[in-house]
């Protein structure tokens, strides 16, 4: 399938790797590919800016698990205060990831690869000859493992649909 795969959508799943590595992810997950397609500079990058799910609000929200601080409060969570006994009791860093080095290969959880199957099957559905990353970006929204985060942004996965719908894309290439 990767044969299929621009140059573009190539390079965001090798971002989705690295940032699986930065955040000591063992699999790359949707998050991941969301970061790794935020990330670019193709359509789906393009269309996730365009909705206000900047790569960095998004970053936010992947490496923190998508946690929502605010929500948590409210029912008497305070993550502060949970690093810290942690820390305390654990030593600095208790709550991090294990870090894995650079070129260590980090494996697809079934989400993510279930999420690359959707894309490729975007890309037949289109007409397309190949993968881009706006076809990865719509096989994350089928698969609905970003949802959350990307409202969380206050992006709406509807709207992100329908912006890469092939119509869209057509009028956005001047067909």
């Amino acid at each position: 399938m990767f044969e299929r795969f621009t140059k573009g959508a190539r390079e965001a799943v090798e971002r989705a790797q690295d940032e699986a590595r930065a955040i000591g992810s063992g699999k790359i997950d949707t998050g991941e590919m969301l970061l790794g397609v935020a990330g670019g500079s193709g359509p789906g990058a393009r269309v996730l800016a365009d909705h206000g799910a900047s790569y960095e609000a998004l970053r936010d929200r992947v490496a923190t698990g998508a946690l929502d601080g605010e929500a948590l409060a409210a029912i008497g969570v305070d993550l502060d205060e949970i690093r810290r006994r942690a820390e305390e009791n654990f030593g600095p860093g208790a709550l991090e990831r294990h870090r894995r080095p650079r070129g260590s290969h980090v494996p697809f959880s079934p989400q993510g690869k279930k999420a690359l199957e959707l894309a490729l099957r975007e890309a037949i559905a289109a007409g397309d000859k190949e993968i881009d990353d706006g076809h990865v970006l719509l096989g994350l929204l089928r698969e609905g493992g970003v949802e959350r985060l990307l409202r969380a942004v206050g992006a709406d996965p509807a709207a992100l649909r329908a912006a890469l719908s092939p119509a869209a894309s057509r009028r956005a290439r001047g067909a």
